[in-house]
């Protein structure tokens, strides 16, 4: 099961942990209302996994790829780390489905605090287009995740500020509908 947690203020390791002390628990309620969405499926049978093919079909996930972010797997690995690192967000939804190994996905809360998502075999995460986020290995060095997109892929990442794209201004007003 997902755990997420807020993160310390600390400039240390990106792949540490990052508790704050006492640790502040992050509900999947929570997650839920800052737009996260969050699934745990079979990634032992993801090829004939039924629930995965439901929700490809559902959410018309038409395009899907596997990556594999390992230093001896990734080509320009230390320059993707730092990319995946810098606070950005997207023009569509972002999801990743995590088949082996583990990372940390962060996300800002409506008060521009960073929330870390650890992630491990068998997770799977939508975060909504507009959201400040930035993912990291965690101190495993190596995650495998199936990449899935509404139609062809768009990898445009746009480092923060980008608040005046339209998918930002709509997911501001999601935030400020949940309030």
């Amino acid at each position: 099961m997902v755990e997420a947690w807020y993160m310390d203020e600390s400039q240390e390791d990106q792949r540490a942990p990052h508790r704050q002390r006492p640790n502040r628990a992050v509900s999947l309620e929570q997650l839920r209302r800052l737009g996260v969405v969050y699934r745990r499926l079979d990634a032992d049978n993801y090829e004939t996994d039924p629930c995965l093919k439901e929700i490809r079909r559902a959410e018309n996930y038409s395009w899907m790829d596997i990556v594999t972010i390992h230093k001896d797997r990734l080509p320009n690995y230390e320059e993707k780390i730092k990319t995946f690192y810098e606070e950005h967000l997207h023009l569509d939804d972002e999801i990743r489905y995590i088949l082996e190994g583990s990372g940390y996905f962060d996300v800002r809360d409506k008060d521009d605090k960073w929330i870390r998502i650890s992630m491990e075999k068998g997770d799977m995460i939508t975060l909504p287009a507009g959201i400040y986020h930035r993912f990291t290995l965690d101190e495993n060095n190596y995650v495998k995740a199936m990449r899935l997109f509404v139609g062809e892929p768009v990898w445009t990442a746009y480092n923060r500020p980008a608040d005046d794209f339209p998918a930002r201004k709509q997911y501001m007003k999601f935030l400020a509908d949940e309030a």
